[in-house]
């Protein structure tokens, strides 16, 4: 008894740090995108960008759609890091949010997603055109 209970710990506590581990293991890198969105109700989004990860840079694909309220169309460029990462095809995905905004003309944009494999988009920049939504938006990236 006293044998199988030593046997369960060790197995806990290689568990525990092998977990411990392979987070202490991700990493980041920088992004940038391109962003044309547009649509009457319901909007679609198409771009590309590029990923920096350990000083190579890896071309990237952008799709997305909107349902709810989209009115307009604009063009947005981000920046930013992306975390969380052990290599690059981490970063493709699907990135969910739900929000609301508007535009005319000129306005800044800051925005924080993760995909179902962990990775964190923190990126900020400018949006130019005329776009009114309060919807929930799905944002897909693949490596090209």
């Amino acid at each position: 008894m006293r044998a199988l209970r030593l046997c369960w710990t060790v197995v806990a506590l290689v568990t525990a740090m092998s977990f411990s581990l392979s987070a202490a293991y991700a990493d980041s890198g920088t992004i940038r995108i391109s962003v044309i969105k547009g649509g009457w109700f319901i909007g679609a989004s198409g771009g590309s960008g590029t990923l920096t990860f350990h000083g190579r840079r890896y071309p990237l694909s952008i799709g997305g759609l909107s349902a709810g309220l989209v009115f307009g169309a604009s063009q947005t460029y981000l920046s930013g890091t992306v975390s969380n990462i052990r290599r690059p095809s981490d970063v493709a995905g699907v990135y969910g949010a739900a929000g609301a905004g508007a535009a005319v003309g000129r306005g800044v944009n800051a925005i924080v997603l993760s995909n179902e494999k962990g990775a964190v988009l923190t990126m900020q920049g400018r949006q130019t055109g005329l776009m009114v939504n309060a919807d929930l938006s799905g944002l897909a990236i693949s490596l090209r």
